[in-house]
Parts: C-alpha cells; structure tokens; sequence
C-alpha cells in the first residue's frame, strides 16, 4: 500500500534533441510503496524518461524533486544511492558476478556480504556458486538478474526499471515480477517500470502512457521499446 507522501516528483519535462521532441511536459510523483508503470510506443521516450529520473541526463527543462527539494542541489553520487535504475541491457564490471555485487560495497567504503549475495542470488533462483562465475558466461537473463541483485544490495527509496525482465522465459519472469512485488511490500519501495507485460500492467497502481511526437518514431528509433 503506498503513502501518500511523495518521494520523487517530475514536473513539466521536457526534452528534446535539436529541434526534435522526445517528451513534453511530462508530469507525475512516486510515493513509498508505489509501483507506477511507463508504457508506449517504441521510440517515445520511455528509457529516456528514466535516465533522466535517474539524474543520468539533465532534462530540456523542468523539475525534479527528492522529499521536497531539487536534485540539482543534492550530490550526485548520494541521489544515486537512494534512486537505483536498472538498465535494460545489463552494465556489469568486472571479471566476475562477485566483482559485480561486491562493487556496491565498495563504493559505500564497505566489506561486502558474500552471504547476503547468496541470499540474494537465492531469492533469484541462482546458486550461490554463480558468484565465482565470468560475467561472460552468462545469458541475457542471468545478466538482467545479476543487474537486480546488484541495485538491491543496499535497498534504493526508489526502483527504476526498464524491461528488466526482456530476456527471461515466461516462469522466471512471472518469478522476479512477484519477487519484486514481494520487495515492495516488505520495504515499501517505490517502483517505475518500463515495460509491456500485461500481467504487470494489470497490477499497477498507475500506467503512465507515453505519446510519440510527430516524426518522432522514425528519427528516434535507437530509442529502447
């Protein structure tokens, strides 16, 4: 159940590369516990709409606020710990699944957990063995998971998503959607994901759809579905 106290709030985005427009007053708030959804057309703007959440890229204009204040007056690197973004297509670092857990420990100054890891990578249906594993053996949908655990190590205020579940089959994707389900009650996370599954459509608590601008879908096709 979400509070109704915003944590994160977007007002009036807009961006727009040259004279071509990706999103336009874009408008919406995230509270704790609140699982919102960004759907639309290939091309409209919906991995941009989360990197600039994330404070990954500056929006043409408008604001962004954490608790009530602009993140333009917060560090970067601490925002980033409180607003997690998982990509899409997974960034690991490293050698190792071990190297890519523990780097979120380190950064924080922190000895990483190895039997947190393997709590995690647990709850994910993966053995604890996998730490050890190269990142270059791994498939697409180990790669997404990884990528999860990775964000969920010091649990974020708020979750964004962008189809994280893309390259999972039809039991592990119904797997990690009620796993996070599961996370957001627990700890009362606030979640945006970008994605296309009905099931989870049919359980959010908002569906924000994106429109593609005029001539947009052509000119913007790198753009993620």
């Amino acid at each position: 159940m979400k509070n109704s106290k915003e944590i994160l709030r977007l007002d009036d985005i807009h961006y727009q590369i040259d004279r071509q427009v990706i999103l336009d007053s874009v408008s919406f708030g995230l509270s704790k516990g609140e699982f919102k959804l960004i759907t639309g057309a290939s091309g409209c703007g919906k991995s941009t709409l989360l990197k600039i959440a994330s404070s990954l890229i500056d929006p043409t204009s408008g604001s962004i606020t954490f608790d009530g204040k602009a993140i333009t007056a917060m560090p970067p690197e601490e925002y980033r710990k409180r607003v997690s973004y998982c990509f899409q297509t997974p960034v690991l670092f490293g050698n190792t699944v071990y190297d890519n857990i523990a780097l979120t420990y380190l950064i924080r100054k922190q000895q990483p957990d190895e039997q947190k890891m393997k709590a995690y990578l647990a709850r994910f249906r993966l053995p604890g063995s996998m730490l050890k594993k190269s990142i270059n053996e791994l498939s697409g949908g180990e790669k997404q998971r990884i990528s999860l655990i990775r964000n969920l190590q010091f649990l974020p205020r708020v979750l964004l998503l962008d189809e994280v579940t893309s390259a999972l089959d039809e039991e592990n994707k119904r797997h990690v959607n009620a796993l996070i389900h599961q996370l957001v009650a627990e700890h009362q996370l606030a979640v945006l994901w970008v994605t296309h599954d009905v099931e989870e459509i049919r359980h959010a608590d908002e569906v924000i759809t994106l429109p593609v601008h005029t001539a947009q879908q052509q000119e913007y096709a790198d753009e993620p579905a």
